[in-house]
């Protein structure tokens, strides 16, 4: 992998853990995350106009990824109730090539060879790491950050599929945002009835940021797998657990433990194998 493609990566890792960062500081999450949802999608919309539409059949698939992303969204609200970013973070990143790994495997007849099976069990013993011991993250935590690991890896196969489907990412990605935005916006009218906006307000600045964020993050990873193997494009983006923890340590005062960076790095290095 050429040195573009690697620091791509790991741009796009320090900026996933970055907006990451920014929601579970905010105040209201649900609205916070609405909006970054809303400022991905207005930031998509004139690609998306661009460039030409899906085709028929790749539709179905963009569809039910936007509404597990949104689904997604809403899980990783909750979960940030339950826990700190260097707690549950790692476990919701972590957690999903693992479930991907064993739903290939119990599903789909998919062999595990020696480097799968011991991503698994890296996973696996840094999760545990993370769940148990004094600076452990709350159960309902662990059990959320899990439950949203289902839904990354429903969306990741989801959107592998509606990709080929589609014959390239462009088009798919940019109306990919603009439909999980506008799903996330009906998500919180449902819930609470109107969607207020104070410009001048810390936490818009804050979201409109971390929306941006998001969508720099998922650009810069789209143009890495332009220039080298995905493999290790995604490998490196899995790194952005180590960061979370240096971000939660470095600007929301979270403890930073031997314990928990041994845990994030070992959950880094099995989701890498995996």
């Amino acid at each position: 992998m050429n040195s573009t493609a690697a620091s791509l990566a790991l741009f796009a890792a320090v900026l996933h853990a970055g907006w990451n960062a920014l929601l579970r500081s905010g105040a209201d999450r649900l609205w916070f995350m609405t909006i970054m949802g809303l400022t991905s999608a207005a930031v998509a919309l004139p690609a998306a106009a661009l460039l030409p539409l899906p085709p028929d059949g790749a539709w179905r698939y963009l569809l039910v990824s936007a509404a597990l992303q949104t689904a997604y969204a809403l899980l990783l609200v909750e979960t940030y109730r339950h826990g700190e970013l260097s707690q549950v973070y790692p476990i919701v990143r972590g957690a999903a090539p693992l479930l991907v790994a064993l739903g290939g495997y119990l599903l789909g007849g998919q062999q595990l060879g020696t480097r799968s099976l011991t991503g698994v069990a890296l996973v696996g013993g840094g999760i545990l790491c993370l769940s148990t011991g004094r600076a452990r993250a709350p159960r309902a935590g662990v059990l959320l950050a899990l439950a949203t690991s289902a839904f990354i890896a429903g969306y990741t196969t989801t959107d592998a599929l509606g990709v080929r489907r589609a014959g390239g990412a462009a088009a798919y990605a940019t109306w990919m945002f603009v439909a999980q935005g506008l799903m996330m916006l009906t998500a919180y009218l449902a819930a609470r009835g109107r969607l207020t906006l104070d410009p001048r307000a810390p936490d818009t600045r804050r979201a409109l940021g971390g929306g941006l964020l998001s969508a720099l993050a998922y650009g810069a990873v789209l143009f890495a797998f332009t220039l080298a193997p995905a493999a290790p494009v995604a490998a490196l983006r899995e790194t952005s657990v180590v960061f979370a923890v240096l971000i939660g340590w470095l600007f929301l005062r979270e403890r930073l433990t031997w314990r928990r960076v041994l845990a994030c790095t070992i959950v880094a290095v099995g989701a890498m194998l995996l």
